[in-house]
């Protein structure tokens, strides 16, 4: 299940080196260091939500840091991220929710990307209802009451139906297919970017409002404001094929680390620590929260997370 499906997520408040969610195509602007052989340079992909902002700046200061390399950034959207990896444009994803038609395209007919391995951390994107809403009234977890509750949810953008509140309209999401298809009176408004998003929820929970939204794990916000999980249609194999006809959750998702082939191959040092580099959720929320909430820029988060893990990030470098 593409994350390009999985509407996503939050580059969250104030980030410091990256704009939020949404970002403009950049592959036309790669970097100068990609695939550049020989050379102890390497560029990084980097999706707009924190998590994934978390992974990077904690490569990018092990790279710079412990092995001597020149790192370089460059933030894409998913779709043409792959584009640019393919092109050489960058020379890693290290965060993919799964794109099972660029996989092909790129991975088993052209060869020019390659496999990565597991980040570690397996994500799952949901509809959540705040916690103290859930515990009022405990059936609004299941799909089959949502309904019932459209008046409440109801907000001035989401003309007269419930609003399910997602992030920016650049991600293509399985939202407004499960809304027509599960027969809810609810209508998609997007906020704009992660960010937006992510300022409207801290809104409504100041202010003890209800609301349904689309969000995700992991995710630092779950600290700030806890959101229960609505039970949609368990996710079955092949469910969500079709993306109007999609009336099934969305699945719990392994996420992988993806290679330009050259890169992969002959980038030396960089490729064989970034094959290693794997880490836990709780690790990638620890630094998510240091970005987005503690408002540290990611350097300087991902240096504070180096400084107290190093019996983690020792095992990364190559022997």
């Amino acid at each position: 299940m593409a994350r390009t499906r999985l509407a996503v997520l939050a580059a969250a408040v104030a980030l410091t080196a990256l704009t939020g969610c949404g970002a403009a195509d950049m592959t036309r602007q790669g970097s100068p260091y990609a695939a550049a052989e020989g050379s102890r340079t390497v560029t990084l992909s980097v999706q707009s939500w924190v998590g994934a902002q978390a992974n990077v700046a904690v490569a990018q200061y092990l790279l710079e840091h412990e092995l001597g390399y020149r790192v370089d950034t460059v933030q894409i959207d998913e779709v043409p991220a792959w584009d640019a990896l393919s092109q050489g444009r960058v020379d890693a994803i290290l965060e993919d929710w799964g794109h099972p038609d660029q996989e092909k395209r790129y991975i088993d007919d052209k060869g020019t990307i390659e496999r990565g391995g597991d980040l570690g951390v397996t994500g799952h994107i949901g509809w959540f209802v705040p916690t103290y809403f859930a515990e009022q009234h405990p059936d609004v977890t299941d799909w089959k009451n949502l309904n019932k509750y459209a008046e409440a949810f109801r907000t001035a953008e989401s003309g007269g139906k419930g609003q399910l509140l997602d992030g920016s309209p650049s991600y293509v999401t399985n939202d407004k297919a499960l809304v027509d298809n599960l027969g809810l009176d609810y209508q998609v408004v997007f906020a704009g970017s992660e960010a937006a998003q992510i300022t409207q929820i801290k809104q409504f929970a100041k202010e003890r409002k209800p609301f349904l939204t689309y969000w995700y794990k992991p995710q630092w916000l779950f600290e700030k404001v806890p959101m229960t999980e609505v039970k949609l249609p368990a996710h079955r194999e092949g469910c969500d094929a079709d993306p109007e006809q999609v009336s099934c959750a969305y699945p719990h998702t392994p996420l992988q680390k993806f290679f330009n082939a050259r890169f992969a191959e002959g980038g030396g040092d960089a490729a064989a620590f970034l094959k290693k580099f794997r880490w836990t959720t709780d690790m990638q929320n620890d630094v998510a929260l240091m970005i987005a909430e503690q408002k540290l820029s990611p350097q300087e988060a991902a240096g504070r997370w180096v400084k107290d893990n190093e019996s983690t990030w020792r095992a990364w470098l190559p022997s």
